[in-house]
């Protein structure tokens, strides 16, 4: 559903974190970034692929990645969330829906027949130069950190 292509520069941004700190874009500049873009904390599609994105944080780590999720919870649920999961990386609070729609990822859906507004689940790594190097829009939840870690960095998965 985004509007941003590969070679696009990656939209600015500036959110609190699950403890109410200030995250920004310019934190990131220099370094290569996994967003991955997901609907509600503690659901079952968004925790497993928190948790599988979790399973691979150390590989993706070494091979350079900072990894940061993004939903419309709160930055209290975001902390309830990394508590009970053990979550390594950041989540920020888009509870205004501005950095997804800046990267084109909140719009209609249709979910058991009901049309709504929503997160369209997706992934954007972006490079050191801030350009978007990969776009993820169809996830698999239970395998997207594995299938990141293969992607980015070669891996295999047993």
């Amino acid at each position: 559903m985004t509007h941003l292509q590969i070679g696009d520069p990656a939209p600015e941004f500036k959110l609190l974190n699950q403890d109410n700190e200030e995250v920004s874009s310019k934190d990131y500049q220099g370094k290569k970034l996994i967003v991955f873009f997901y609907p509600k904390d503690n659901t079952p599609g968004c925790t497993a692929e928190a948790c599988s994105i979790r399973d691979n944080y150390v590989k993706l780590k070494r091979g350079g990645y900072e990894i940061l999720g993004v939903s419309p919870d709160s930055p209290k649920k975001h902390r309830n969330f990394i508590e009970k999961f053990d979550f390594q990386y950041p989540l920020l609070a888009d509870t205004d829906q501005e950095m997804m729609k800046a990267f084109g990822i909140w719009g209609p859906k249709t979910f058991m027949g009901k049309n709504y507004i929503g997160v369209h689940r997706s992934t954007f790594v972006i490079d050191e130069e801030g350009k978007i190097e990969k776009i993820y829009s169809k996830v698999k939840t239970k395998e997207h950190g594995s299938n990141l870690a293969n992607d980015l960095l070669g891996i295999k998965q047993r």
